[in-house]
C-alpha cells in the first residue's frame, strides 16, 4: 500500500510557473516509476509526464514538452513537476501516481499501468 500526497497547486497567471510535489509513503522500497496526470472538467484523465525509478528515463506529453520538467528525489520519496510558461489550457486537477515496474528503468504513459494515485491538486491558469 502506498499513500501519495500532492502539493503546490494554485492560481497563476498565464506565463507563470508552479512546482508540484508528491510525497509517497508506505511501500517505497520496491522500484517504482512515478507519473503525473491531469484531468480537466468534462475531459478524461491524460498523461503529463513520467520518470523511472533511476531518474534516467523520462517521458512527456507533446503539449508540455519544453515547458514542464519532471524529477525525483528517492531519498525523500518525492517526485516534482516544474511547470513553466503555463497556459490557460493547463488548468486541471493534477494527480501523481506510482507504477511498480520491478526495474529501475521502466516507466509508462498509460494511465492503466499505475497502481496507486494521489487525491490531486488543482492548478488554475488565468488568461
Amino acid at each position: 500500500q502506498v499513500t501519495l500526497i500532492e502539493s503546490g497547486g494554485g492560481l497563476v497567471q498565464a506565463g507563470g510557473s508552479l512546482r508540484l510535489s508528491c510525497v509517497a509513503s508506505g511501500r517505497t522500497s520496491s522500484p517504482y516509476a512515478m507519473g503525473w496526470f491531469r484531468q480537466a472538467p468534462g475531459k478524461e484523465r491524460e498523461f503529463v509526464a513520467a520518470i523511472s525509478w533511476s531518474g534516467g528515463g523520462t517521458a512527456y506529453a507533446d503539449s508540455v514538452k519544453g515547458r514542464f520538467t519532471i524529477s525525483r528525489d528517492n531519498a525523500k520519496n518525492t517526485v516534482y513537476l516544474q511547470m513553466n510558461s503555463l497556459k490557460p489550457e493547463d488548468t486541471a486537477v493534477y494527480y501523481c501516481a506510482v507504477y511498480y515496474t520491478g526495474s529501475s528503468a521502466g516507466y509508462s504513459s498509460n494511465v492503466k499501468s499505475y497502481d496507486y494515485w494521489g487525491q490531486g491538486t488543482q492548478v488554475t491558469v488565468s488568461s
